[in-house]
């Protein structure tokens, strides 16, 4: 129990119960196990859930502070689960929400290498840093940051642009060729 609470990996759940299990070669199951999986799924990330047998065994034995839930019932167990919390005093407090920008707020996506060449990879990626850096300067626009926008490298995603502009990178041997022409779409009402 003291290893759990002080190892913990960050952002991931632990359910810890006490009960029978069967052991064979390469398999370990039976009640005990699906308890103590049904008591991780309702731990929060980087939290720890335990059963009420668990919280009995070591209340008076280790200095640990133990929150109700209540009662739950939970995938293939029979009957409700009376679960307990361990209140870590290193969890974060819930952040209030950022303001959001009085101006008009700017994300420029990662692009696409079309070229099939993966070394053209990072002239992609730079050219996009280039762009946000440079759009960045513009005073009347709140820019997203680029960590931000890279997280949808390689997804497809769908977005509107109002009097934008759509750019194409072509590169013939060691010189990039920018094309740019302005589209006209609008949002979604």
């Amino acid at each position: 129990m003291r290893c759990a609470v002080r190892s913990r990996p960050r952002g991931r759940c632990i359910g810890i119960n006490l009960g029978d299990i069967i052991i064979e070669e390469h398999d370990i199951y039976g009640d005990g196990v699906n308890v103590a999986a049904r008591l991780e799924a309702l731990a929060e990330p980087g939290g720890i859930c335990v059963s009420r047998v668990v919280r009995d065994q070591v209340r008076d034995k280790l200095d640990l502070a133990f929150e109700d839930m209540g009662e739950q019932q939970v995938k293939n167990i029979a009957r409700p689960l009376r679960v307990y919390r361990i209140a870590i005093a290193e969890r974060p407090l819930a952040k209030a929400p950022l303001p959001l920008p009085e101006k008009p707020s700017l994300a420029v996506l990662p692009f696409q290498n079309m070229s099939g060449d993966i070394d053209q990879d990072y002239f992609v990626d730079g050219i996009v840093e280039e762009i946000t850096t440079a759009i960045s300067r513009l005073p009347r626009l709140f820019v997203i940051a680029r960590n931000s926008s890279f997280t949808y490298k390689g997804k497809a995603v769908r977005y509107y642009l109002a009097n934008g502009t759509t750019t194409a990178f072509r590169i013939a041997s060691r010189h990039p060729t920018i094309c740019g022409w302005p589209i006209h779409t609008s949002f979604p009402h």
